[in-house]
């Protein structure tokens, strides 16, 4: 079920911040009223397209800061792996030089709540209790608005790394939407023509389009 158009579910979860400190209770309440948040899940600690996306995260984070935006990442893992990948230096595999939070959800209940966790616990037959798929997260990716209202949500499987100028692209278009009033057609990027949500509206920009 999408979450958008809908309060984000609460986060009440250690997180290291700062590329160096673990922080038991890191909530996303604390950017209400303040900031919007780009809010990302990635499957696990240590692996492969992760830290591809970790650092071009990263390498963006200054063109989200000056829309406004807070950027946070999220795993199954616990604080301690997070902690110690960002102590890993890049040239081994480690995400060292990340400074955004990084959310810890060992007993996967963030990841359930926001609806990418790639499984779910159930009974075999013998009424035992199993986890039944991958207990990650999918990459999921959740732009929130400044009062924690889901804008905008993607989720890619596993493999399927995500495009991290479609998400500023994305945070562009909602503000666009702000402050103009309009609605931001198919392909809208920053600087071309957007339209009115009225027939006449369309017409004109299919028109001119």
């Amino acid at each position: 079920m999408s979450l958008v158009g809908k309060k984000a579910p609460i986060v009440n979860a250690p997180a290291v911040i700062n590329g160096e400190e673990i922080v038991e209770n890191f909530s996303l309440d604390q950017y209400i009223g303040k900031k919007e948040v780009m809010f990302f899940f990635y499957p696990k600690d240590f692996t492969f397209v992760c830290p591809t996306e970790i650092h071009a995260f990263q390498e963006k984070l200054e063109e989200f800061e000056k829309r406004g935006v807070a950027v946070v990442g999220a795993s199954c893992d616990t604080e301690e792996t997070h902690l110690a990948w960002l102590m890993t230096d890049k040239d081994k595999g480690g995400i060292s030089g990340v400074t955004y939070p990084l959310v810890a959800d060992p007993s996967k209940t963030v990841a359930s709540n926001f609806g990418v966790l790639a499984g779910d616990w159930a009974y075999d037959e013998e009424g035992n209790l199993e986890f039944d798929g991958a207990p990650v997260a999918f990459r999921g990716t959740f732009f929130i608005d400044k009062e924690g209202v889901v804008r905008h949500e993607t989720i890619n499987d596993l493999p399927l790394g995500r495009n991290i100028d479609e998400m500023l692209r994305i945070v562009d278009a909602w503000h666009h939407v702000e402050k103009h009033g309009e609605v931001c057609p198919a392909n809208w990027e920053e600087g071309k023509t957007a339209m009115n949500a009225t027939r006449e509206g369309v017409a004109e920009y299919l028109s001119a389009n």
